[in-house]
């Protein structure tokens, strides 16, 4: 199985950057590695992770099983983070439960609140959480699906982590692969304070 990650890489303008830092600055950083955390959060912030949802109305195909990706998806993303991150990962219940409530169901416009970027940081911000996962499965056809999946910062609304990760293969195996892919870089940027230094584009295949 092989992944490719898909980003133009200037090395031309990196080599100055390298070259332009003060050596001092660079020894400075060397020596203090357990420093504070780059980003605006703390590295145990924790998370709100919200079901994934299903899109398939292009899809040359439709089918009743599709569903199941979904359902796929969410249970690899929370058992993922749930694993890397602990306590962090908020109880799922509450997340169901939050998402009920008027303020959030205002938001949703009357759609799942997990379809809008609003509701689920209306929800984040009732549960205390500073940061809340979505993630949707698309698919185009029985051998190419699409999964897309934000990480977003609660006190801003700002959407750190964007990705689209392209799963050719057996459905239910590539949605394991994207949505695995996905959650380690959401630990690795909450581990970061909210600044990812990973790459965000990948595509999949068996």
């Amino acid at each position: 199985m092989t992944f490719s990650l898909v980003r133009p890489v200037r090395f031309a303008a990196l080599a100055l950057a390298l070259a332009a830092w003060p050596a001092a600055a660079r020894a400075q950083a060397a020596a203090t590695p357990d420093g504070p955390p780059p980003g605006p959060e703390s590295p145990s912030a924790p998370v709100a992770v919200f079901p994934a949802s299903l899109y398939n109305e292009q899809a040359n195909v439709r089918e009743p099983s599709d569903t199941a990706q979904a359902g796929l998806a969410t249970e690899v993303l929370r058992q993922r983070l749930r694993e890397r991150l602990g306590r962090q990962a908020l109880d799922y219940a509450a997340v169901d439960s939050a998402a009920s409530a008027p303020a959030a169901r205002s938001l949703a416009g009357g759609v799942a609140c997990h379809l809008r970027v609003a509701c689920a940081v209306e929800v984040g911000r009732t549960l205390g959480a500073r940061w809340v996962v979505l993630a949707k499965v698309s698919k185009t056809s029985n051998l190419i699906w699409l999964l897309s999946a934000q990480l977003v910062r609660v006190a801003t609304g700002e959407i750190v982590l964007d990705d689209s990760t392209e799963l050719k293969g057996d459905p239910a195996q590539m949605v394991r692969v994207g949505t695995r892919i996905f959650a380690d870089r959401v630990v690795r940027t909450i581990r970061n304070g909210g600044v990812a230094t990973n790459f965000p584009n990948a595509s999949a295949t068996p």
